[in-house]
């Protein structure tokens, strides 16, 4: 199958809890912008922000009225001439570029999607096939979210002894949501 890869990261949020814009928090000597799409950008055969304007990047604010990642994805979809969008947060700043070599080598024409030790599939470090675009479209119309557009369209998941074996820790989708969520993950996983 030929694919081509667009890589977004996902970076509309309102950093609520972070109290300032995580693109610009540094982990380490560098952003989480920087960290995020360095290695989007290293397996993709283009990349974009979604989220509002910002230097450096071609970004697309959410064409497609939804809540959460939803929005983002639907827009990415419905934008790309790629069959795959490479979705990645941009507070998860710990990803491994060699994680996502990985799910985008398991691409098919439903989501490729890491599943956490607790069962919690990571809808924001996964591939979504254009194919889906529709689909993500009317759930997001619906007042739908990223999950029940799995529940839709279904998904491959990735489970904890396939990532495991990838060499990943859960560090590719650890979330950094506030000052001590980047404490802690610099603790575990670096700088």
């Amino acid at each position: 199958m030929w694919m081509s890869v667009l890589g977004a990261v996902l970076a509309g949020g309102l950093s609520t809890r972070m109290g300032r814009d995580k693109a610009d928090v540094l982990v380490g000597e560098r952003t989480m912008l920087d960290l995020v799409g360095s290695a989007v950008r290293s397996v993709s055969d283009e990349s974009v922000l979604l989220g509002p304007d910002r230097e450096g990047w071609e970004c697309w604010p959410d064409s497609v009225h939804a809540q959460g990642p939803l929005a983002g994805i639907a827009t990415a979809l419905s934008r790309t001439e790629r069959t795959h969008v490479l979705l990645v947060a941009v507070d998860q700043p710990f990803v491994r570029v060699e994680t996502l070599e990985e799910i985008v080598a398991m691409a098919t024409d439903i989501p490729v999607v890491p599943v956490d030790e607790s069962g919690m599939p990571q809808v924001t470090c996964a591939l979504y096939p254009k194919i889906i675009q529709t689909e993500s479209i009317d759930e997001a119309a619906a007042g739908g979210s990223v999950q029940s557009l799995l529940d839709r369209v279904s998904f491959r998941p990735v489970p904890p002894d396939v990532w495991a074996a990838w060499g990943d820790d859960g560090r590719s989708w650890y979330s950094v949501d506030d000052l001590g969520a980047l404490e802690e993950g610099t603790r575990r996983y670096g700088p």
